[in-house]
């Protein structure tokens, strides 16, 4: 069973947002994918 997921609106920087889209697109991952991925990352390195 796949874990449960919440929307949120979120406003981010225009520039940020278009190098996360490219980069995403590049991973062949969905925007959300991508962001969720690199977020959990983060929150593991920062442990």
């Amino acid at each position: 069973m796949k874990p449960l997921k919440e929307k949120i609106s979120i406003t981010i920087d225009e520039d940020v947002l278009k190098e996360l889209k490219l980069r995403a697109e590049s991973d062949d991952r969905s925007l959300s994918q991508y962001i969720n991925i690199i977020l959990k990352k983060h929150i593991k390195e920062d442990k």
